[in-house]
């Protein structure tokens, strides 16, 4: 299921970053874009500090209209004025899956390049803060040990599973792992490093002296290493477009709006709540009730062969072949689809239609082919009063690694209303069929070598050997 992304929202509908202004005097840049009107557009953008990320009626921001109705030189417009991509409109899409809807593939890859740039900015805007969390506690070593299992009969067993180990000195963290980004249920294995430089280097220059706040990925094995932002090349792209475009269009998240926690019980007639020593810590065991996952798949913009390609692979999963899971090969290049037609609707009857509870929107592209699911999810949680570290300084170490989405999911669940205490073991949902169960063990305070924090000397810088991470 590539591009499947989960997140935790406390309702089946996102519109927390809804922004509302008087229709009769506002939405300038969206109607000039809804008439595809370019000159003015630009003239507009250069003289005007405007928002692109206000959402009209419909929950559409300029960037959304654009896409939907094929105003290429407008996207491209917004886009280079850093309009979100991100956000979404009252349908729940955001602009990266519209385009795929309408399946432009210029527009898909230059959407997909954006999308990215902009995730790692708001990740680089909280480095400083988590920097100073880092530096104001003890420094420590400690493993954090993923198991992956499904509900669907028989593919847990192939499942990877894997044990990180974390070091952490003053700012700077490093963490090896055998398991490369596990995602879209496909993996790698490797002896891999990650080090993120939140200290300041003397010789920022120098090769094996990065910036501060810098992240690099080293395969010790072959002994070359690459900056984080640096990973992905135009053909991982081009790849991942091909992938995009024949795959289904989805979207998943965790509905945690009534979540509870509720102590386990133990025993058959005198009842009490559960205690269990996860290592050295003794930990209160609670259970998650009211996690749900919606999970919504458009499919307009595929063919027959995609469909049937697509059902294969899911009907190979449940019956638990591993063939599948370990095919490394991507689609063919995709070329672009033929646009869909365009929506007999003027800028004010867009306006005037009135988003009802059911239609939440009017949607002006492709017209939508969608399957909609919802699946209750368990989950337990051991709590304990006595770790050493903060949840709030785990927080900042999950943010470390949130460009890898099995620690993003993690610390999207822990940002939770989770009981006192921190989380030594917990079961996290990952992805729509797979969840993970992750335990903080063998903590201990350490003294560590600054040179673990450094790239060797021997390493050889080389990003596109990480390419397919």
């Amino acid at each position: 299921m590539p591009g499947v992304e989960l997140e935790y929202v406390e309702s089946d509908s996102d519109h927390s970053n809804d922004i509302f202004y008087d229709i009769d005097e506002n939405y300038i840049i969206h109607r000039l874009v809804f008439q595809n009107r370019i000159t003015e557009l630009i003239d507009t953008l250069k003289h005007g500090d405007y928002d692109l990320s206000e959402k009209d009626p419909h929950g559409n921001t300029p960037l959304h209209l654009a896409v939907m109705l094929g105003h290429h030189e407008c996207t491209k417009l917004l886009l280079a004025n850093e309009a979100p991509v991100a956000f979404k409109n009252h349908l729940g899409w955001n602009s990266l899956a519209e385009s795929i809807s309408y399946g432009d593939r210029e527009i898909i890859t230059l959407c997909l390049k954006k999308l990215k740039k902009q995730s790692r900015q708001k990740i680089e805007q909280k480095q400083p803060e988590l920097t100073r969390a880092l530096s104001s506690i003890e420094d420590f070593y400690v493993e954090i040990k993923w198991d992956f299992h499904s509900w669907i009969p028989l593919i847990s067993r192939f499942l990877p599973s894997d044990t990180c180990k974390l070091y952490k000195r003053g700012s700077d963290v490093r963490i090896d792992s055998t398991l490369m980004d596990f995602q879209e249920m496909r993996w790698q294995r490797g002896d891999l490093s990650f080090i993120f430089h939140g200290s300041p280097r003397d010789n920022a220059n120098s090769r094996n002296n990065p910036p501060k706040r810098d992240m690099y990925v080293l395969d010790n094995k072959k002994r070359k290493y690459s900056h984080i932002s640096a990973v992905e090349t135009d053909k991982d792209i081009d790849e991942e477009v091909d992938i995009l475009m024949s795959s289904d269009i989805v979207s998943a998240n965790i509905s945690t709006k009534p979540i509870t926690f509720e102590r386990l019980q133990d025993g058959w007639v005198y009842k009490q709540d559960k205690c269990e020593d996860i290592g050295e810590f003794s930990t209160s065991v609670f259970t998650v009730h009211g996690m749900v996952l919606n999970s919504r798949k458009r499919r307009e913009h595929l063919s027959k062969e995609d469909l049937q390609k697509n059902k294969a692979a899911i009907e190979s999963i449940s019956k638990g072949s591993v063939q599948w899971l370990q095919q490394e090969d991507t689609p063919g290049s995709r070329r672009s689809l033929i646009p869909p037609p365009r929506p007999d609707l003027t800028w004010e009857g867009y306006l005037a239609v009135s988003p009802d509870k059911n239609t939440k929107g009017v949607h002006l592209g492709r017209n939508i082919i969608l399957k909609q699911d919802k699946k209750s999810l368990k989950a337990n949680i051991w709590m304990t009063e006595d770790f050493p570290v903060k949840v709030e300084i785990l927080l900042s170490l999950l943010e470390v690694m949130a460009p890898f989405k099995h620690f993003s999911k993690l610390r999207d669940f822990i940002n939770l209303k989770i009981p006192p205490g921190f989380p030594v073991k917990v079961e996290v949902p990952v992805l729509p069929t797979i969840s993970a169960t992750v335990t903080f063990q063998s903590y201990r305070k350490a003294d560590h070598d600054p040179q673990m924090f450094e790239i060797p000397s021997s390493y050889r810088e080389d990003s596109s050997h990480f390419s397919n991470m």
